[in-house]
């Protein structure tokens, strides 16, 4: 091979060099690009989720001591829906019970405590209002998530702070909660007499069941 021929070759390989390095740049650049919008999309566009509670597969079991013996009863819960914004962790919507659908097997005291205790007709709803969620719900598995928000009864505003123990799968999830209802401090009349005495707390359980979006 002459001094000109590989001069030539040379040049050929600078050119095809000069050709190439260029293009891999851009490639190199679209590959950034792409990945800072994925990144970008996904902190703007944070994992929510929307659950529809089903009221006829939702329990609402209440439970008040008194002196002779413990009083069980239910709650109807009327709607429910929930919005977990996981990665920011808020939460939206509203849980609802109609307090008049107080049941506990005895016509007579169900009747005072919906008039004298509840006062279904003036307060006819009990309000969960979930404001923060802390954990993520997978699905398959089981945890515990804790939710806060704002439970109002009776014409107030409580704060409320719930363990909620969650399963879920196939699109469906299950809640079981439980808290303490300590009605007498928060403004609702006592019902106890000089013949009977009752507790100042109700106890209260939730088992729900709720579609998954």
């Amino acid at each position: 091979m002459s001094v000109g021929e590989y001069g030539f070759c040379g040049d050929t390989i600078l050119t095809r060099m000069n050709k190439t390095i260029p293009n891999l740049r851009c490639v190199l650049a679209m590959v950034v690009i792409t990945l800072l919008a994925a990144s970008a999309g996904a902190q703007s566009s944070p994992a929510k989720m929307t659950l529809h509670f089903d009221p006829a597969a939702t329990k609402i079991d209440w439970t008040l001591k008194d002196i002779l013996h413990t009083v069980h009863g239910t709650f109807q819960l009327k709607r429910g829906v929930l919005v977990f914004d996981e990665d920011a962790g808020t939460a939206d919507g509203e849980i609802i019970v109609e307090t008049a659908s107080a049941e506990s097997g005895n016509h007579l005291r169900d009747e005072r405590m919906k008039k004298d205790v509840l006062e279904s007709t003036k307060y006819p709803e009990a309000i969960f209002h979930p404001e923060k969620v802390t954990g993520v719900v997978h699905d398959g598995q089981t945890q515990t998530v804790t939710v806060e928000g704002t439970f109002t009864i009776h014409g107030a505003d409580h704060p409320l702070f719930l363990q909620v123990r969650t399963s879920s799968s196939d699109g469906k999830l299950n809640a079981t909660t439980s808290f303490v209802v300590p009605y007498v401090a928060w403004g609702m009349k006592d019902p106890s007499t000089l013949m009977l005495r009752v507790g100042k707390d109700v106890q209260v359980k939730v088992e729900a069941r709720a579609t998954v979006q």
